[in-house]
């Protein structure tokens, strides 16, 4: 008899029992709630978790059917049932590998790991371990090697972010098929060759910004492109019986212009003042620290492409810093200081002061050589750049910074200037104080870079030259009475430094402020000045910082900054004050443990006596 003519009722519970049968054949519950306890139990033991987030919150002693679900940082498809949908574990301080047990959350879609120091290579197999994956973020740690061309079978991805790790070799062409990919990033690795060429979604070159050497649309033209056609050309004149001489003529010529073709590639400005260094490249590196490897100016040439212009990770009114990484993998940061007016002798004396000053919220200063004219700093690298980049990104819709991370930046770049200021020997004004020149470790801990350099650059320098080549950017920051006076004090460092402020609680760029009225040509400080008498809080304050429990905080971060600029540089208060001022602010989320800032006895309020101005404008110190 056919099925059709069997009774209603024992059809249907047959295509029920058939559908039943074909459910459990793909996933039973009870072994997802098996696999998915496993896989988290196995993620638990196998990362290091120094601040004990999973040990005090993945409790494992509950036998309760969806238990897993209320765990930090883990969804589930349904809260009453153990199957992990998303984990995310962003900023915990994990230490140790990718978590290889992580196959074991067979239903899982999406992954973080983010901000953490995740180290080793990113396994070949991953697409086996994370097989529908829409959601990857890895970026934010120290991951090592290659990226897998097995991510190419992830094929439901989404989102796939790898950045600031490093990475190096080539990007997988094959990533191109992802043919549902909406964001890729993989900038401040050590990639290099051509990028793929995504099928449905056009990705920026932002995405691909600080690596050694990429290139494709929408980057420059790869060398291979030109090889190409060469080729092309010496093939079809053989095949037209040129001779062998011609032939010969053809290759070599083939061979020089593909290494000019790579040379421009990599250098298109082509970095004339470093070709004039190259006979002095067996010139030693003097280094401080007895950790870091000797080297030689040829190991810094090397180690930065001879300062490409690809390496440029940051530029001030010192000079370029360039990203290095130097043969054992490490990375360093390399300062080339413009139009130093010392002589060698006295160049050296300065690098051996300030490679003794040394501060947790400093960039530690590594070593410096000389080349002829050439003045180079060695630093120790941060891995997440400059405050600047992260409060004014290309794309504003991908800054990430909640308050407590705004706050504990401050707090930590207010140490480290209050502390040159009141209590290094000797003590230093830095006069260059801006979002740009604090740097920020893999831990977002602020480091003050530049200090010291002031007394090293023209004496007509650092402020007013650049102004007049063009750099107005950086206006916004110089106090007004030195616009008057050309003498930097301390109080004009409070007053560069109440401009960081207001950029951290604003969001605005110090020269330009976006949420002004169109016709406000102003800077940051004259636009928070026009609206000290008015509804201040919520007419200037970064929007999404507003309205999450902590407005008073918000309040008292802005008094502070407002009195850091001050017209009168006299009402300004101290480093010391200003620190202290957002210290208490900060107290309830224990940024810092014991204080190393202590004013001293012969100071008073103040500023420091004339002997100790870092730099004057019209003479030297």
């Amino acid at each position: 008899m056919a099925l059709s003519e069997k009774n209603p009722m024992v059809v249907a519970h047959i295509l029920i029992g058939m559908v039943l049968v074909l459910l459990s054949s793909r996933i039973s519950v009870s072994n997802a709630t098996e696999t998915d306890l496993a896989c988290l139990k196995s993620i638990k033991a196998s990362l290091v978790d120094p601040n004990n987030y999973l040990n005090t919150t993945w409790n494992f002693n509950n036998n309760t059917e969806g238990f897993i679900c209320r765990f930090m940082g883990i969804d589930c498809w349904h809260p009453d049932e153990n199957r992990v949908l998303n984990i995310r574990l962003s900023d915990l301080g994990l230490e140790g590998q990718f978590p290889l047990g992580i196959k074991n959350c067979t239903s899982l879609t999406g992954l973080d790991l983010s901000h953490n120091k995740l180290s080793g290579s990113i396994p070949d197999n991953i697409s086996d371990l994370i097989h529908y994956i829409t959601n990857l973020d890895l970026s934010f740690n120290n991951f090592s090697g290659g990226i897998p061309k097995n991510l190419a079978n992830c094929s439901f991805l989404n989102d796939l972010k790898l950045d600031n790790n490093r990475l190096t070799g080539k990007i997988p062409l094959e990533l191109g098929l992802l043919d549902r990919i909406k964001e890729f990033t993989v900038t401040n690795n050590l990639l290099s060759g051509q990028i793929p060429s995504f099928v449905h979604n056009n990705i920026p070159a932002d995405s691909f910004a600080n690596n050694l050497d990429l290139c494709g649309k929408p980057l420059s033209t790869c060398p291979a492109v030109a090889r190409k056609s060469h080729v092309g050309v010496i093939a079809a004149s053989a095949a037209g019986g040129i001779t062998f001489t011609s032939i010969i003529v053809g290759v070599f010529l083939f061979y020089l212009s593909r290494g000019a073709a790579k040379k421009k590639a990599e250098d298109p400005e082509g970095n004339r003042w470093a070709k004039s260094i190259k006979g002095t490249k067996g010139i030693k590196v003097s280094m401080f620290e007895k950790s870091v490897s000797k080297m030689r100016l040829s190991d810094l040439m090397k180690a930065t492409n001879d300062f490409s212009n690809n390496n440029i990770i940051g530029a001030g009114r010192t000079g370029p810093m360039y990203k290095a990484v130097i043969s054992d993998g490490c990375f360093l940061m390399v300062k080339r200081l413009q139009d130093s007016q010392r002589l060698e002798k006295e160049f050296v004396s300065e690098m051996k002061t300030l490679g003794n000053v040394k501060h947790r919220n400093l960039v530690p200063l590594l070593g410096f050589c000389v080349a002829k004219r050439e003045r180079f700093l060695v630093y120790k690298f941060m891995e997440n750049g400059t405050l600047y980049d992260k409060l004014h990104p290309v794309e504003p819709e991908i800054r990430n910074m909640d308050w407590s991370l705004r706050l504990k930046i401050a707090i930590g770049a207010a140490r480290g200037l209050a502390w040159l200021h009141h209590n290094c020997n000797p003590r230093i004004i830095h006069r260059n104080i801006s979002s740009k020149c604090i740097l920020l470790d893999n831990d977002f801990e602020p480091k003050l870079s530049d200090f010291g350099l002031a007394r090293l650059m023209n004496p007509i320098d650092t402020h007013l030259s650049t102004f007049v080549n063009g750099e107005f950017g950086d206006m916004g920051y110089v106090a007004p009475e030195y616009l008057r006076t050309l003498v930097a004090t301390p109080k004009g460092d409070v007053y560069s430094f109440g401009v960081v402020l207001l950029e951290l609680i604003t969001g605005e760029k110090p020269t330009h402020v976006a949420n002004a009225p169109e016709s406000f040509k102003g800077s940051l400080v004259e636009w928070i000045r026009q609206l000290t008498d008015g509804p201040l809080l919520h007419t200037s304050i970064d929007k999404p910082l507003l309205g999450n429990g902590f407005d008073h905080e918000l309040n008292q971060f802005l008094k502070v900054a407002c009195n850091c600029v001050v017209e009168n540089a006299k009402e300004r208060p101290t480093m010391f004050e200003v620190h202290q001022l957002l210290r208490a602010i900060g107290e309830r989320y224990h940024f810092t443990t014991e204080d190393d800032i202590v004013l001293p006895t012969d100071t008073g309020d103040t500023d420091f006596p004339d002997e100790l101005i870092v730099a004057d404008a019209t003479k030297e110190v």
